[in-house]
């Protein structure tokens, strides 16, 4: 076998891996973005803007958000914490012994590294996109915001991948997909700067909402 083939059928075996932790983010409305189990008690994480409708209170909306398992379950679920600035949030889901993702160290990661994302986009389960690390930190030119730490991958990512993971060739979660900054730059926020918001919302005991 070639290592072109190898690195191929290493990739899909990671995506494969990931599938077992992504979640369906649906708001009520026609669109829905993606979600991570972090914990095996229900606890997912997922982009602000993913469940901005719900907690809007838009008409026939609110408590409409649902999520849906790897496993086919849909539940119903709430949001513990949001933070808009990073926009991430955290939902909590009536379910244990949920399979989670690994984490990986997001401070290290280096430009020209590959990535994958994966995520619903179209709605497509499980769709996936991937591309090499342009840079990472704050004060990134490909970003409009200097101010905030980001990844910047050279990848597309669609709707329906917002709020789903970036992993590395291991398939650690190094990141939470964003947004598109111009045609060919995919963003991501850290996973170091996720999990500085759980420790901050769960230690001052309130939800950003």
């Amino acid at each position: 076998m070639n290592l072109l083939q190898q690195f191929s059928d290493d990739l899909a075996a990671v995506g494969a891996g990931v599938l077992r932790s992504l979640v369906q983010v649906c708001n009520g409305q026609r669109g829905a973005g993606a979600g991570t189990i972090w914990h095996a008690d229900g606890l997912i994480m997922t982009n602000a803007h993913v469940v901005d409708g719900v907690l809007r209170g838009r008409a026939g909306v609110r408590d409409a958000l649902t999520v849906r398992l790897p496993d086919g379950r849909e539940l119903p679920a709430r949001v513990l914490a949001r933070d808009t600035e990073h926009d991430l949030a955290a939902l909590r889901v009536e379910a244990d012994n949920l399979p989670t993702i690994p984490l990986g160290d997001s401070r290290q990661v280096q430009p020209g590294q590959f990535v994958l994302c994966l995520g619903f986009p179209w709605g497509v389960t499980g769709g996936a996109t991937s591309g090499v690390v342009i840079g990472s930190g704050a004060a990134l030119p490909e970003v409009a915001d200097p101010n905030r730490e980001w990844i910047a991958a050279s990848l597309h990512l669609r709707p329906g991948h917002s709020g789903g993971p970036m992993v590395d060739t291991q398939g650690r979660l190094i990141g939470i997909n964003t947004m598109m900054n111009g045609p060919d730059v995919g963003v991501a926020v850290p996973v170091h700067v996720a999990k500085a918001f759980l420790q901050q919302a769960f230690a001052q005991a309130y939800t950003r909402v």
